[in-house]
């Protein structure tokens, strides 16, 4: 992440202050392990993802316009939108310069296939969030798009480094996809039930941003059109505390968040079940446990 440039090298120590789970360079490393060994490939390729990652983060922060990132205050509300949006820039081009330079030419074709479907996810959630009208198959096109594309990412560009076996690759890069899916549902699911102190940020924040995720689209579909709309009614014209309240409570009355969790453990066993064709090991028992702590994770 280092620059000739001074505000580059500053904005970057502030970056690193912000503390994450480091999930995805995990999985890279894992998947590698599992499929045939850690190498210097896999190092690179892990350090591509979650600079990738990193910079999406620091978009999406100045597109939802947040304050905070980790309990820390965002990079846009630090050093404004624009520094932002050109550190997000630099830290893109920056990972696929490690890429160039380890000519892992393979990894491009895979994380630029990952750009472009995570910004085509983000911009058919604006689409219908205009119009309030997403439904099932298009909430998981998106969050296919939005999340599981990167998982899906890190999973098959671990497998690639250490295996040319298809099969292989094509195992680990659904286990990723699953575990993609599982994650994001979660997420939504928490944005209904986390507390503020818990998630690092505000609850309700999806329903004050007009964002339908998995419980309300459920919970809609369980009432009659006129309660529906009222409630779509309510999502557009107020964001005070009473009224996000209030959508919560309609949530879990029409048990969208049950349902929800019924779909994330789906997607959690595919995960696993992706993971049959490798023998027994500490990797596997380890990227199992992964899906286990992000379908009950409380942050």
């Amino acid at each position: 992440m280092r620059s000739k440039v001074g505000l580059v090298d500053l904005v970057a120590r502030y970056i690193i202050r912000q503390k994450g789970k480091k999930i995805r360079p995990l999985l890279v490393l894992l998947s590698s392990k599992l499929a045939g060994g850690i190498n210097e490939r896999s190092y690179r390729g892990a350090v591509l993802v979650e600079l990738l990652h990193t910079a999406t983060l620091i978009h999406d922060d100045v597109v939802d316009n947040a304050d905070k990132r980790r309990g820390l205050w965002s990079i846009n509300k630090v050093f404004k939108n624009k520094v932002a949006v050109l550190m997000g820039d630099y830290l893109l081009s920056r990972g696929l310069m490690i890429a160039v330079e380890g000519k892992d030419f393979d990894f491009l074709e895979v994380i630029t296939n990952a750009v472009k479907r995570m910004s085509e996810g983000e911009l058919l959630q604006i689409q219908k969030t205009r119009k309030l009208d997403i439904d099932e198959e298009t909430y998981f096109r998106v969050i296919s798009d939005k999340t599981a594309s990167l998982i899906e990412t890190c999973c098959t560009i671990g497998a690639m480094s250490a295996t040319q076996n298809p099969e292989f690759v094509e195992a680990l890069r659904k286990y990723g996809y699953s575990l993609g899916m599982s994650f994001q549902i979660r997420d939504d699911i928490l944005d209904y039930e986390g507390t503020s102190s818990m998630t690092g940020k505000p609850v309700g924040g999806d329903i004050r941003e007009k964002k339908i995720t998995l419980p309300l689209i459920y919970a809609l579909n369980k009432v009659s059109k006129q309660e529906a709309n009222a409630i779509r009614k309510m999502i557009k014209s107020k964001k005070d505390s009473a009224a996000v309240k209030e959508i919560i409570s309609f949530v879990r009355k029409n048990n969208g968040i049950e349902y929800s969790y019924s779909v994330s453990r789906k997607f959690a066993d595919e995960a696993k079940n992706a993971l049959s064709i490798f023998p027994d090991s500490q990797t596997k028992i380890a990227l199992e446990s992964l899906v286990d702590f992000v379908t009950e994770r409380k942050n």
